[in-house]
């Protein structure tokens, strides 16, 4: 009886260059319609008072991706792979969520500027903000690569890339949520 063939898939090959020049496609234009959404493009006025809540919602969805992530590092540590899997798929479903609502709260509401009287807490806000936007852009990518190696069976190049992808994720995750409470906190002050 032959022994089975348990050699993994190399990352390298066509099909899977050709997934993450497409993963890296998509990501470069989410993040350009973004910025657009942002920078670019004015809220309708009519909207401004309509769900209200999503800035709150983005920080639930945030804390339950950076709480699925933990549960998720704490399984795989264990060697409990179906926890930790299913950890994962729970992070990605809370981080999408975020991800559509983020733009919904956007698309109706424009950007939120932090108040400029707030001196020191301001600059700390603002610094925070870029590592989260910069860090976000990154997050996007090599999250999808990350899945992308792990449903394809491609399981080395998954746990060489997931060292780099969990902080990186995690930091947004819970960065997200500090942002939105310092802006909620500092936003309506004086």
């Amino acid at each position: 009886m032959a022994a089975p063939d348990l050699t993994v898939p190399r990352p390298d090959l066509p099909e899977a260059r050709g997934a993450i020049a497409g993963i890296v496609a998509l990501s470069v234009a989410a993040s350009g319609f973004l910025f657009w959404l942002l920078y670019f493009r004015q809220a309708p006025p009519q909207f401004a008072q309509s769900l209200t809540f999503l800035p709150a919602l983005n920080a639930v969805f945030n804390g339950l991706s950076a709480t699925a992530l933990s549960l998720g590092f704490y399984f795989i540590l264990r060697r409990r792979v179906v926890a930790h899997q299913r950890s994962m798929m729970a992070a990605f479903v809370f981080s999408t969520l975020f991800l559509l609502s983020y733009i919904l709260h956007h698309a109706l509401h424009g950007d939120v500027r932090f108040p400029a009287d707030a001196g020191g807490v301001r600059i700390a806000y603002l610094i925070l903000l870029a590592s989260h936007v910069l860090l976000s852009v990154v997050a996007l990518p090599m999250v999808l690569t990350t899945f992308f190696l792990s449903l394809s069976g491609r399981f080395a190049a998954h746990r060489r890339l997931a060292r780099y992808t969990f902080p990186v994720w995690l930091y947004v995750s819970v960065t997200g949520v500090v942002v939105y409470a310092m802006l909620a906190a500092y936003a309506h002050a004086g």
